[in-house]
């Protein structure tokens, strides 16, 4: 697995299973990480070993919906590390159940305020620090049902769509500028609320934090310095 020593990596969503997954595993290989979510106990209960150590920098009031938020806390990263070579959009979230014809506006917009606008704010507020220094890597998290619309989730399914859709347009405007960027498509993520949801699901086909966060890593660093606007699937065998 690629080493990061010294990259300043940013984390959205970083209290998350995903994204803590993520953290954990880019310290390990020598990153500086600046983690960002808007639930502090939930932040510094996952990764409160971190918040002592000065080579990292834990945000958890950062409400990655609200521009003013991320545009804070972003110039609180650059303050600090003085650039960002990686941003991982780990955020995220899922809710479904129901045929569009009885989909609520206020799950519609739901699922497309956490899943694309949290994604856009940190694009765009992470984007021209890349641009000035010439070199840089997102990742997104997208899913799935971005590729192909399932019953009883059309929120999800065209919010995924829509983050695959805004990785490749950033991609094509920044690819030529020393930036790659990238998103993955995990299948059902191996967690404990996802086991608590569906407990007569068979485990064994899903797909861990680790390997995706892998799967990430790789898209973080050089070895991916061709791969410009793709979506990855890390499915397991589902």
């Amino acid at each position: 697995m690629p080493e990061f020593t010294d990259q300043v990596v940013v984390i959205s969503g970083a209290a998350g299973n995903l994204g803590r997954t993520v953290a954990h595993t880019l310290e390990q290989r020598g990153a500086q990480l600046g983690l960002l979510d808007r639930r502090p106990g939930r932040l510094q209960e996952v990764c409160g070993h971190l918040a002592d150590d000065p080579r990292h920098l834990l945000l958890g009031t950062v409400d990655m919906t609200i521009p003013e938020s991320v545009e804070a806390a972003f110039a609180q990263l650059i303050d600090k590390f003085g650039r960002i070579d990686v941003l991982v959009n780990a955020l995220g979230g899922y809710r479904a159940g129901m045929p569009v014809h009885e989909t609520s506006l206020d799950d519609w917009n739901f699922m497309f305020e956490l899943n694309v606008r949290s994604t856009f704010l940190a694009c765009k507020a992470a984007a021209p620090h890349m641009l000035q220094a010439g070199r840089g890597a997102i990742i997104n998290v997208a899913a799935r049902p971005g590729l192909k619309g399932r019953a009883n989730a059309a929120a999800y399914s065209a919010a995924k769509s829509a983050v695959i859709r805004l990785t490749e347009s950033l991609s094509e405007e920044v690819k030529h500028h020393g930036i790659n960027v990238n998103c993955v498509l995990p299948g059902t993520l191996d967690t404990p609320e996802n086991r608590e949801q569906q407990p007569d699901a068979d485990t064994s086909r899903w797909v861990s934090s680790q390997a995706v966060t892998e799967v990430i890593l790789f898209l973080a660093s050089e070895q991916a310095r061709a791969v410009h606007g793709a979506a990855i699937p890390a499915y397991g065998t589902s």
